[in-house]
């Protein structure tokens, strides 16, 4: 298996940062490399909900259906998703940090064929880009959750750019 971890102070408080990281319907409005999101589950977010995200990886476009595999708010969630002969887990966990919060991005690929187990040992150095890429979506999630105006719900207007 191969992965980044990366982690950023976000100086608000950890609920409020979940609360945007975790509104994956609205991600497009606050990730910049995320293009559209589909939303394929109803109801409110939790485990099992489902979606498929675009988003621009190494300059093309990738499309992925995510399910949510675990959802513990406002600690952790864990999105999984299997494609190209691979198992990929994203997980983020928020701890209360001096003055806000501190959040953990995780990302693992585990390949599950041969084909994928040769590309995975080939991309390794990739992973560098990757954790870049990883560290700019915590860079937009700070942007949007520092400048939400206070009470906006999720999805609205006054929530700001991300």
């Amino acid at each position: 298996m191969v992965g980044v971890t990366i982690e950023k102070v976000i100086q608000a408080p950890r609920e409020r940062v979940f609360a945007v990281a975790a509104d994956f319907a609205n991600a497009a409005r606050t990730i910049r490399a995320i293009l559209r999101v589909e939303m394929l589950s109803t109801g409110p977010v939790g485990k099992g909900t489902r979606f498929r995200e675009t988003r621009k990886v190494f300059g093309r476009e990738a499309t992925e259906e995510m399910t949510v595999v675990e959802f513990v708010p406002p600690e952790r969630y864990v999105l999984g998703a299997e494609s190209h002969g691979c198992r990929y887990r994203s997980t983020l966990t928020f701890a209360p940090a001096a003055g806000g919060t501190c959040v953990t991005m995780s990302f693992a690929a585990e390949p599950l064929t041969l084909v994928a187990k040769v590309l995975g040992f080939l991309m390794r150095p990739m992973f560098k880009s990757m954790a870049k890429e990883c560290a700019k979506d915590l860079d937009d999630l700070e942007a949007a959750v520092t400048t939400r105006v206070a009470g906006a719900p999720p999805g609205d207007p006054a929530r700001g750019a991300g």
